[in-house]
């Protein structure tokens, strides 16, 4: 049984090496697409490492469409050539955690565009749950000190939602937790400009609930003027 109690970067590390196994795995057995990988156990024997690690591994090549698995039947190589997955792998390894900065400008340029889909294609259904989502920031404002970091980005998952944009909303949804974790590292918005985002939220919810997609991103990007310039100076 292998203990991995290492810390992030090494984590990262073996991860990357599993990642790479992998990839070279597919080349050595000369793996054609729709071809099985072996099993998760075969592969962390092999690779003399854990199978959880594998698991992630196997995760993060399915996210970046090099891998497909299917339940009860296993792993496959997706429809991509060797070139081209080998040149992706290389570009996978490299990749760094997102800074702070990237996940901020990441979140605007998703939002503007979220934003006027879902003025455009909003249900009731969808209006009801950002209303819900406006309302519980609303309450976590009046009624305490504490930021509503959490009640403000399910506001804006609620509108991520009613794009009705699958893609976009999976982005939306991939980046929240480390949005959360970096708002409460750097004391976003605890400097009494809640209530001004309460309002701005307000705004935004009603040209969505006007179905007017162009006065909706004008309401969002106001909002993430104010909140980026003047709540932590990030940008």
């Amino acid at each position: 049984m292998k203990l991995e109690v290492l810390s992030k970067s090494d984590n990262q590390e073996i991860l990357n090496r599993v990642m790479f196994l992998i990839g070279e795995l597919i080349n050595v057995k000369n793996l054609e697409p729709g071809d099985k990988l072996p099993s998760e156990r075969m592969l962390a024997e092999k690779f003399n490492v854990s199978r959880s690690l594998v698991r992630e591994a196997i995760s993060k090549l399915e996210f970046f469409g090099l891998l497909k698995s299917i339940p009860q039947s296993g792993t496959f190589v997706a429809d991509i050539g060797v070139v081209a997955m080998n040149g992706m792998i290389d570009f996978i390894l490299k990749l760094d955690d997102p800074d702070f900065k990237a996940l901020v400008e990441t979140r605007i340029l998703l939002e503007l565009k979220i934003v006027k889909l879902a003025a455009l294609r909003r249900t009731e259904e969808d209006l009801v749950q950002i209303e819900n989502a406006l309302k519980a920031y609303e309450d976590k404002v009046k009624n305490g000190n504490q930021p509503a970091v959490q009640e403000d980005l399910l506001f804006h998952l609620a509108i991520a939602n009613a794009s009705g944009n699958s893609t976009l909303n999976l982005f939306m949804l991939k980046i929240t937790p480390e949005i959360i974790t970096n708002f409460k590292k750097y004391h976003v918005c605890s400097n009494n400009l809640t209530g001004q985002a309460a309002d701005e939220h307000r705004e935004i919810y009603n040209a969505i609930k006007l179905q007017d997609p162009q006065l909706a991103k004008t309401k969002m990007k106001e909002h993430f003027k104010m909140l980026y310039q003047y709540c932590y100076n990030i940008l």
